[in-house]
């Protein structure tokens, strides 16, 4: 069997690579446990030396890694190269940070000492998506890395290029054979791969449904796991907000990545009296949008990533259309090659439409009216996701109180776009998954919290 990478702009086939046979994938799980055993002795130092290198030959490799993931799921290259540069970046937040994050903690008790060690747990599995091949994968290895734990990648099966380049940056940074390996294998190898009692942990970045089947074979043997699943983030916009700022900045989440993010605004909540004002600002940014080859330097929107996930994306518009809502931006499939997909605005979307209750993948926006701030909240919560969210005001006041305590996400942003960083935890609530990558709560996702009591 073979893995086919195909650049979803043209429909070109760009590489094949042969397929892991699970023996083959058993055998490195089993490299990377003997890897672990002396990795886990490593010093801070050693660990945050090998990060700070890898760091570097993201940045001194920027264009040739950019490229390859434009080819491969269509993302335009100035996005490709902020990518990059942004792992970068989280290699050099944990190499700076990770010691003090891991360091034993003292707790007065009767004891003469006690204390809380945190201790690498093993050879973690991740099984990453193919929307940010490097920056998901990197989310998920850099900080279980700097704890002391090695980890096997399957990626994408639409992105293995990326997968292969992932490896090698760690190969070359100096980390020791075995501790990051790119396992070319099937979904189905990787839920085989759980029950290896070698695996002590699993964090998938993915679909709600490969949540379930992740989590249900994590639970049955009984295996640590970190799920970053869908979202369908709403995007509260209040009387009192800026309209032109809201409209620009939910108009840019929604057209990043081609749409294409668990974290995109996807669902736009405003008054009644705002709606004809919001709809039209909404439409002057879509119209911004330059659709082409992402490989030019002008163009901000590329394909989607495959040709079936326009389809998708396009049933459940015509759907609820179908079912009442309104389309006021393009809302078709083009002519021509590439798996492209236009801007599209949705309005009076409502419960019981694909825009409304489902996750949409790509650049679609859904506008939701409702009456009052009352309404606008439970709307917006009204969501089996729960991932990120934000709401648009200039009372901050008014607004920080909203995203702390109405609005039920895993990340709330107030008059700002939803996004990851390396400081802040990250993940979601609900259906949008359990555990949190990223910042100090992150990196102890997979070790062991030591109780240690010295009587």
């Amino acid at each position: 069997m073979t893995l086919t990478s195909i650049n979803p702009a043209s429909g070109d086939t760009l590489a094949t690579y042969p397929e892991m046979a699970l023996g083959e994938a058993t055998q490195a799980v089993e490299k990377s446990d003997r890897a672990f055993s002396k990795w886990r002795e490593s010093s801070f130092q050693i660990r945050s030396d090998a990060l700070k290198r890898a760091a570097q030959k993201l940045r001194s490799r920027i264009e040739e890694f950019a490229k390859l993931m434009t080819l491969e799921m269509g993302k335009p290259i100035t996005q490709s190269r902020a990518e990059i540069e942004k792992c970068a970046w989280l290699c050099d937040y944990f190499a700076e940070n990770g010691q003090d994050f891991l360091k034993s903690e003292l707790v007065k008790t009767d004891a003469q000492k006690s204390f809380i060690a945190y201790e690498p747990l093993g050879v973690i599995l991740a099984i990453m998506p193919w929307n940010f091949p490097f920056w998901q994968a990197f989310r998920a290895a850099v900080p279980a890395l700097m704890a002391g734990n090695t980890m096997v990648l399957k990626h994408a099966s639409n992105v293995p290029g990326c997968a292969l380049a992932i490896e090698k940056v760690f190969g070359e940074a100096g980390f020791p054979e075995g501790v990051f390996q790119t396992l070319l294998i099937p979904s189905s190898s990787a839920l085989s791969l759980i029950e290896s009692p070698l695996i002590k942990g699993v964090t998938l970045t993915g679909s709600t449904g490969a949540g379930r089947a992740v989590g249900a074979k994590a639970g049955q043997f009984l295996k640590k796991c970190v799920l970053e699943l869908g979202g369908s983030d709403p995007y509260v916009i209040l009387e009192d907000a800026d309209l032109t700022q809201a409209a620009s900045i939910s108009m840019m989440s929604r057209l990043l990545n081609s749409g294409q993010s668990c974290i995109a605004a996807k669902r736009f909540i405003v008054l009644e009296g705002q709606k004809k004002r919001f709809e039209d600002l909404c439409i002057e940014e879509m119209k911004k949008a330059v659709i082409g080859d992402p490989l030019q330097e002008s163009t901000t929107m590329g394909p989607l990533a495959r040709q079936d996930l326009a389809e998708t994306l396009h049933h459940q518009v015509s759907q609820s259309l179908e079912k009442g809502a309104i389309c006021l931006w393009k809302g078709s499939i083009p002519e021509g090659n590439g798996a492209f997909y236009p801007p599209t605005i949705l309005t009076q979307v409502k419960k019981g439409m694909p825009a409304y209750d489902e996750e949409l993948f790509g650049p679609v926006a859904a506008i939701i009216v409702v009456k009052d701030e009352q309404e606008a909240i439970h709307v917006a919560n009204d969501t089996s996701y729960g991932l990120g969210a934000a709401v648009f005001t200039r009372d901050i006041k008014r607004g920080e109180h909203i995203a702390q305590t109405r609005l039920n996400a895993g990340s709330c942003f107030v008059n700002g776009l939803v996004r990851s960083d390396p400081r802040l935890p990250f993940g979601g609530v609900k259906e949008s998954g359990f555990g949190r990558e990223l910042s100090h709560i992150g990196i102890k996702e997979f070790v062991n919290c030591k109780t240690v009591y010295v009587k």
